[in-house]
């Protein structure tokens, strides 16, 4: 079995650098640790907005470990732009409960 390595696509630019990954994963670690110590600060949140930031955390630790999807449709949706606007929704939603 052979490994392939895998290169960061030339069309991202920077946003796989260490600085960009280590705010997604400090953010996603975050809103992981207030979500699993205290459920009720989103207890008036509906379902589907919990699910966009579940979704945005799960895309946050992605981004944060360096993993990088092959396919696009992929790549667009664990992306950190992704992550990073569902996340603040998450934050957003937080802070106004």
């Amino acid at each position: 079995m052979t490994v392939r390595q895998e290169t960061v696509p030339a069309a991202h630019g920077g946003i796989y650098a260490a600085l960009p990954r280590m705010l997604s994963l400090l953010l996603a670690l975050a809103l992981t640790g207030i979500i699993l110590t205290y459920p009720r600060a989103l207890g008036h949140t509906s379902h589907g907005m919990l699910s966009l930031t579940m979704l945005g955390i799960c895309a946050g630790f992605i981004h944060g470990v360096g993993f990088i999807p092959e396919t696009r449709l992929w790549r667009l949706l664990f992306g950190p732009w992704v992550a990073w606007a569902l996340m603040g929704l998450g934050l957003w939603l937080l802070l106004n409960s």
